[in-house]
């Protein structure tokens, strides 16, 4: 897998944009970042869940990595691209996508139902 190939697949994400975050590219959804790729050459970073990264660390070491710190912390999980298949990232890149949206579902504000 190659910087090129992960950018591709993450903007296959419905609404998936891409832009810029500290020099290098990251992906969004409504606004809120879901992965980015370029910060250190050969990883792209996946914005999962404390417990999706604990999954993913343990079914396969060495394709995903805790970032150090307290981002790693938090869930964002390193991509060892040279390591990973599309048909492995793009699940992957999935459900960080899917973390985003889910958040953004739920800090919308509640429609009312009309009074009738």
């Amino acid at each position: 897998m190659t910087e090129a190939g992960f950018r591709r697949i993450a903007l296959k994400m419905p609404n998936a944009v891409e832009g810029s975050h500290m020099g290098h590219a990251d992906f969004r959804v409504g606004g809120k970042i879901f992965a980015t790729c370029g910060f250190r050459k050969g990883f792209g970073v996946l914005m999962l869940t404390p417990e999706q990264q604990a999954g993913m660390v343990a079914d396969a070491p060495e394709m995903f990595v805790p970032v150090p710190g307290g981002w790693g912390l938090k869930g964002a999980t390193q991509v060892v691209l040279a390591k990973i298949t599309p048909a492995l990232l793009e699940p992957a890149l999935r459900l960080a996508w899917h973390n985003k949206v889910e958040q953004l579902k739920a800090k919308a504000p509640k429609l009312r139902k009309p009074r009738r």
